[in-house]
This record gives C-alpha cells, sequence and structure tokens, in this order.
C-alpha cells in the first residue's frame, strides 16, 4: 500500500498519510482545520458525520447513522450497497470528548479491528491519528485486498472541507 495519497487539490495544503506500521496496523495521519473541539464532534455527532465519512468517490451514501458516543455505547453505520444494504458496527470502549475515541468493528467478527482514534489541537488546526488494529495480518491483508481502506484519503479530505464549512458558519453568527 503506498503510504501517500493519490491526488492532493491545490486548494489543500493538508496531507493524508497513509502507513502499514506492522502486520497488523494501519495508520492515517492528516492535520484538519478547525479546533478539537469541532472535530470531536464531527466524528461524534450523526447529522455531521453522515456529511463526511463516506468517500463520494465509491457512489455511496449513508442509509442510516446511529452512534450512542459514550462508553458502552453502540454505533451502527448502514450503507446502500448493491444488491443489499451493508452494515457496519460495534461499540464505543473510550471516550474521552476532544481527545480520544477507540471503538470495535464487530461487522467482521473475529478478523474486526479496533480503531483509535485521537485529536491534538495545534493551534487552529488539530492532528487528527486514526489506528486500526487488526486481529491478525491476514485480517489487515482481506481489508486492504477488498478496497475497503483505499478511500481514508478521500474521507479525511472530505472532514477537512466540512470543517472549514463549519469554521465559516461559526464565525459568521
Amino acid at each position: 500500500m503506498d503510504a501517500k495519497r493519490e491526488s492532493e487539490p491545490t486548494a489543500m495544503k493538508n496531507r493524508t498519510t497513509v502507513e502499514r506500521k506492522s502486520g497488523r496496523e494501519l495508520v492515517v495521519t492528516r492535520t484538519v482545520k478547525g479546533p478539537a473541539r469541532m472535530v470531536f464532534e464531527a466524528w461524534t455527532t450523526p447529522e455531521l458525520f453522515k456529511r463526511w465519512w463516506v468517500p463520494k468517490s465509491f457512489g455511496l451514501s449513508l442509509l442510516s447513522c446511529e452512534m450512542d458516543v459514550r462508553v458502552g455505547g453502540t454505533y451502527r453505520l448502514v450503507f446502500n450497497a448493491s444488491p443489499e444494504p451493508m452494515a457496519f458496527f460495534g461499540r464505543y470502549n473510550e471516550v474521552m470528548p476532544h481527545s480520544r475515541l477507540v471503538w470495535t468493528n464487530d461487522e467482521g467478527g473475529e478478523d474486526g479491528a479496533v480503531t483509535t482514534v485521537t485529536f491534538e489541537e495545534r493551534g487552529a488546526e488539530t492532528l487528527v491519528v486514526m489506528h486500526d488494529l487488526y486481529p491478525s495480518k491476514e485480517a489487515l491483508d482481506g481489508a486492504i485486498a477488498s478496497g475497503s481502506t483505499g478511500g481514508v484519503s478521500e474521507t479525511f479530505e472530505q472532514l477537512d472541507e466540512l470543517l472549514v464549512t463549519l469554521g465559516a458558519s461559526v464565525e459568521r453568527s
């Protein structure tokens, strides 16, 4: 897997890096425009999450997005896949407002990753690091081969675009 993004719009200076850190670990890093509070809300508020999570180039959309963002709470995302809708679901293991989220990806059964996302505020920007830890090398190989990890650069770019829009609307109010 190439650790660099395929395309970089000229308007965006921030780059998403995707790196396989070990046989079981995939790490995505991007600095986004906005305070950690706003970035965390984009990850934990269904109305905001739906606006950026699905890569537009995939031609999919979220039919439903349920998030009970608390330790022990669950999430369920349903996409308009063909021939049938596809669900992703799991449980929140850690919720530290504005700094850290940890959840399980249970739709893959024993092959599901545990995802940790950290938010580190740096002035007017936030460093976002998403770390997926798979139970085995084969599980991560399978996720990469399926293409399910292929849209993360675009997804993070869409997050950055949403944050710019939200920041502009906050500044106008």
